[in-house]
């Protein structure tokens, strides 16, 4: 498949495509990379350099790559932080001429909003941007559980209220909805569950909580159930394969306490997972 990933970059470390490219080209997939911004770093270190890039230049690559014919073999558009409304409005358009080349392509928005314990982290006018202009030109949505929350404007405290906010969401226009970082009433205090709910039914993966935080990896499953659902199609399919994968990753990560995801040392992760969760029908 050829995805086109639209997201920031860093220099060193992993979020954004230096996190989301990589795992899908390792899959075999090839992958257009628009950056947003390039960074040194991310940002969770307090400081770092580089220059955000302005929407009109995510036009003009996208008009290069049209230019080279290739926007009609262009399968799937991704993107993930949005750090204005303007670089949004450059990736909704983008959206709509890959489907206009490609009425078979479909397009997945991380819609990165906030988060529990932190709230919204993102600049004014972008959660309302996320609800209602991305997400429901969204095949295919991952949002954590305060973006699914906010999104809905409902509470996902019990798995009834979860699956209530998927179905409110579903009603704006995703087909799909992987809810990442899960905690409802009945969620094991050592654990942490992965929710999924496409047209095909509804599913949870519960994975063991690891004691670490690191920036990125939400990036990197929602590339990785990206990539296996346009490959099978299958919510519950692409669901056991990305949580297998992104527990993998943070597990490897974890055991060599580094605050940086291991993406390219645990690469055989995103291929074979060390550890295969089985998804549970809801």
């Amino acid at each position: 498949m050829n995805i086109l990933s639209i997201q920031s970059w860093v220099a060193y470390g992993h979020v954004g495509n230096a996190s989301a490219m990589f795992p899908m080209q390792r899959l075999g997939h090839e992958v257009w990379g628009i950056h947003t911004v390039q960074f040194s770093n991310h940002t969770g270190y307090g400081a770092w350099r580089g220059q955000v890039f302005d929407a009109g230049l995510i036009r003009d690559l996208v008009d290069g790559i049209e230019e080279r014919g290739a926007l009609s073999r262009c399968d799937g558009v991704l993107s993930g932080y949005m750090g204005a409304a303007d670089i949004g409005d450059a990736i909704l358009g983008s959206v709509a001429r890959v489907k206009a080349a490609n009425p078979d392509a479909h397009y997945c928005c991380d819609p990165v909003i906030g988060d529990v314990g932190r709230g919204v982290f993102v600049r004014p006018g972008i959660p309302e941007f996320m609800r209602e202009r991305a997400v429901p030109a969204a095949d295919l949505i991952t949002p954590n559980q305060f973006e699914l929350d906010f999104l809905s404007g409902q509470s996902s405290a019990t798995l009834k209220g979860a699956l209530a906010a998927c179905d409110a969401v579903h009603a704006t226009g995703p087909r799909v909805i992987l809810v990442t970082s899960l905690h409802t009433e009945d969620t094991p205090g050592d654990s942490i569950d992965l929710l999924a709910s496409g047209p095909d039914g509804r599913y949870r993966v519960r994975t063991p909580r690891l004691g670490i935080s690191v920036n990125g990896a939400g990036d990197a499953i929602a590339a990785l159930f990206f990539v296996h659902w346009k490959s099978t199609h299958s919510t519950a399919e692409a669901l056991m394969k990305a949580a297998s994968s992104a527990y993998g990753l943070l597990a490897r990560t974890a055991a060599a306490g580094s605050r940086e995801i291991l993406t390219v040392a645990a690469q055989d992760e995103f291929v074979t997972p060390s550890r295969l969760f089985t998804p549970e029908k809801l």
